[in-house]
């Protein structure tokens, strides 16, 4: 693939704002940022707006119309990548929410093969069933239950043919100990659909539990004695999953949760489902109908039930909604989620994949890149 030169954008590099700067992709990777008058000889392109890195999604049940369920295959994954990666997700852990051990573990066996084949796809997010059954959200109850042994033995057999193995779980369904296994042999814990104390989530995150997953969602609020896992998640030094559709959380929330937060690191999710990239009214949830309406999907009951995002329109709420500086919001949506799986993506450096988006001066999605190539992209307000 020859030399192509992009000019004319402000360029954020995950960590950075360059201006008057060319980005030189080569044979589908990045290989240089320079002044726009240092660039090479090579065929020009010029552009304008924001260039940033492809984004990276760690929690999203679906898309393309196709959930991630037990009937999961290589081909079901790698719609669902296709379908975030014109979203601009050019890497994404496909979330699998509370199932069946059979459908884990179908899913796990999808999932890793599915790594040498499947463009975009970073590792998998396990999304239960290690839950707490008073914090279910949308979950099915009747699978939610303990951690066992047999449970630990699947997963640690699976992390080693898996780039990233992330696992959402609540401090009532596993011990310390369980934790620091799973950790000690390379899965990330998250704490989620939870009901723990702030005690309870420290003992967790003593235990090795590194991130905690949609803030404020399903899990114990902050109060004036008992700081539950949204104080913890605040307070300690883990990760933190946020998702930007001004709907789970009201932008003044985001704003004080941003200026809160003590330790660890907050990303943007998308929590996504099958609907992500289709214009599907309703689909079907572990045999609940979900209805998409005014921005939003919920049972009928009216519980939320994943959202109706895509990371740039979460990124476009941080800034316009919440007032985030660009590059924060930005970096929530690329370096950081890549950083927190320990990926090879999320930012423009020499010897990355040329996975780039551009956005407009309003913050739409414009354009996408994935290895260099441009893909067809949709309006992050679509």
């Amino acid at each position: 693939m020859a030399d192509l030169i992009l000019t004319g954008a402000k360029i954020f590099d995950g960590e950075s704002w360059h201006e008057n700067h060319a980005l030189v992709l080569r044979q589908g990777k990045i290989a240089t940022l320079v002044p726009e008058d240092m660039a090479p000889d090579a065929p020009r392109e010029q552009i304008s707006g924001t260039l940033a890195p492809g984004l990276i999604d760690l929690q999203l049940n679906g898309g393309g119309g196709v959930m991630l369920d037990g009937a999961a295959s290589v081909q079901s994954i790698a719609t669902i990548c296709e379908a975030h990666a014109r979203l601009g997700a050019t890497g994404i852990l496909p979330t699998l929410i509370t199932d069946s051990a059979a459908a884990t573990q179908t899913v796990l066996a999808a999932a890793i093969a599915a790594v040498p084949r499947v463009p975009g796809f970073l590792g998998l997010h396990l999304e239960g069933p290690h839950l707490d059954p008073r914090r279910p959200g949308c979950h099915p109850s009747q699978h939610i239950r303990p951690m066992t042994e047999e449970d630990i033995e699947v997963l640690l057999e699976a992390v080693t043919g898996l780039p990233a193995l992330m696992i959402t779980l609540a401090p009532a369904a596993v011990t310390p100990e369980q934790i620091a296994r799973l950790v000690g042999n390379g899965i990330i814990v998250s704490l989620g659909h939870s009901d723990c104390t702030y005690d309870e989530a420290r003992s967790a995150i003593d235990a090795g539990a590194s991130a905690v997953t949609h803030l404020f969602n399903a899990m114990s609020q902050l109060g004036s004695r008992e700081p539950g896992l949204v104080g913890a998640a605040l307070d300690l030094p883990v990760d933190v999953g946020l998702i930007a559709d001004g709907i789970h959380v009201h932008p003044a929330t985001l704003r004080m949760a941003l200026a809160a937060k003590r330790n660890g690191r907050m990303f943007l999710v998308s929590d996504a489902m099958a609907a992500a990239g289709t214009d599907l009214a309703e689909f079907d949830l572990a045999g609940q109908r979900i209805l998409r309406r005014d921005g939003a999907l919920r049972l009928e009951n009216g519980t939320l039930a994943g959202a109706d995002l895509s990371l740039p329109q979460a990124i476009r709420t941080l800034i316009t909604q919440a007032g985030v500086p660009a590059g924060q919001a930005i970096a929530m949506a690329c370096a950081i989620p890549a950083s927190v799986i320990g990926a090879r993506a999320g930012r423009i450096a020499p010897g990355l994949p040329a996975d780039l988006v551009l956005f407009d001066d309003d913050w739409n999605l414009t354009r996408v890149w994935r290895a260099g190539k441009v893909l067809q992209a949709k309006s992050s307000t679509a």
